[in-house]
């Protein structure tokens, strides 16, 4: 059903990226938002992500580019290490918006999460916070959605977003009326990656330091820009489920596996069993609509691209600001404001999605020979003759300006 008045209030799941950026540009708008997640508080920890393209140009429309750039975590360039601990290359930061492995704007997702949430205070329309609660049923009769949450409460509005991420399990009660399970809506990229924050040892430097590790595992150093190290681990496998495991569980099936690889591989495995981590399956979100009735799919739950794209964040941050444009449109309807959403994201996600052949295994080599051709092909790119010509930032270069980016002028308001 389709209706003329714009909305005029939204519940918005999920307080990562998507959803505060989300709610942002709907209480701009004017719309009474409620942020519901289902954590006791904002998540201020997890990975480091960056920020390309239009997304920066969302960021700049926010009034937040300056903000952001100031709690980026400095990364200096990223450094391929071989199995032997053998720098094969290294290209140092980027000076564009989208190109290079290390981007201008690099920064941990719960800082950006925490800039996103700030901005919205003090917008025409109010955004409520309600931590440690969830949705537990929807019930859209098409003129309105009736929520009702798992602590009992129980609302009514005009249309409900869904940015729970990857893995949504409310997406999968309204997009599977034709069977079909959660897992559908996701294509598996047969990795794991966990990722986690480590005191700083005197070694750690201001690169992304890369090292491959042969077996199809990988270990990553990283600075987060608040005097500690954020770690990663990713590795190749087939077998599922192990993301579903306990937590002592996966740290001990991460430890055995990284085993004999060496100081940091061993050094982050073992940093499991004593510091937070967080672990997930790669993979990338695959639906023919992001809308059902009033029910609206974002960021990661949307067009979850994967981490090794390069893109999910840039991506969330221009759906959040395309969505809200789409449906606080003066004069449109619902159903216009969702096909006009789709219509102008999609072929950035699509481009997002379009993984460079053999990814993620080109970056998590199994065996000595691919290291070593890969090794060849990163000397050659970083040698001094080639970094004039800045082919590293062209080899490694999301695709964040593949989007004719709207302006919404109803938008158009300066920041509070």
């Amino acid at each position: 059903m389709t209706t003329s008045k714009p909305i005029s209030t939204a519940l918005v799941s999920g307080a990562s990226i998507a959803g505060p950026a989300l709610a942002h540009w709907l209480a701009r708008a004017g719309v009474d938002v409620t942020v519901v997640e289902r954590a006791p508080e904002l998540r201020e920890g997890g990975h480091n992500i960056d920020v390309r393209g239009a997304g920066r140009e969302v960021l700049r429309r926010m009034g937040l580019e300056e903000a952001v750039l100031a709690h980026t975590t400095g990364e200096a360039g990223t450094r391929f290490i071989d199995d032997r601990g053998r720098t094969m290359g290294s290209f140092p930061a980027s000076t564009s918006q989208t190109g290079g492995p290390t981007a201008e704007v690099e920064v941990m997702r719960g800082r950006l999460s925490r800039l996103l949430a700030d901005s919205c205070e003090g917008r025409p329309g109010g955004v409520e916070w309600r931590f440690g609660d969830q949705v537990a049923e929807l019930d859209d009769d098409g003129n309105g959605v009736d929520v009702t949450f798992a602590s009992g409460a129980q609302e009514r509005y005009d249309v409900v977003v869904l940015a729970e991420g990857l893995r949504s399990r409310t997406r999968q009660q309204v997009f599977s009326s034709d069977g079909s399970t959660r897992s559908a809506h996701v294509r598996e990229l047969g990795a794991y990656c966990a990722y986690l924050t480590l005191p700083r040892e005197p070694g750690d430097d201001d690169y992304w330091n890369w090292q491959l590790l042969g077996r199809g595992r990988s270990a990553h150093l990283r600075p987060d820009g608040d005097g500690g190290t954020n770690g990663l681990l990713t590795f190749l496998s087939d077998l599922p489920g192990l993301d579903e495991l306990e937590p002592d569980a996966v740290a001990l099936v991460v430890q055995r596996l990284y085993a004999g690889t060496g100081p940091t591989g061993e050094r982050l495995a073992a940093a499991l069993s004593t510091q937070p981590y967080y672990f997930e399956a790669l993979g990338q979100a695959k639906l023919p609509r992001w809308s059902q009735g009033r029910v609206v799919l974002a960021g990661d739950a949307a067009h979850c691209a994967s981490p090794v794209s390069g893109m999910s964040t840039t991506l969330a941050v221009v759906g959040a600001y395309v969505l809200a444009g789409e449906l606080t449109a003066p004069g449109a309807s619902l159903a216009s404001a969702l096909e006009g959403y789709e219509r102008r994201l999609r072929p950035l996600v699509d481009a997002a999605q379009n993984l460079p052949p053999g990814t993620p295994r080109l970056g998590n080599p199994r065996r000595t020979a691919e290291i070593r051709a890969l090794g060849a092909l990163v000397g050659l790119a970083s040698s001094r003759a080639v970094q004039r010509l800045k082919l590293g930032e062209r080899l490694i270069s999301p695709p964040a300006d593949a989007v004719d980016l709207p302006r919404y002028e109803h938008l158009e308001v300066a920041p509070v």
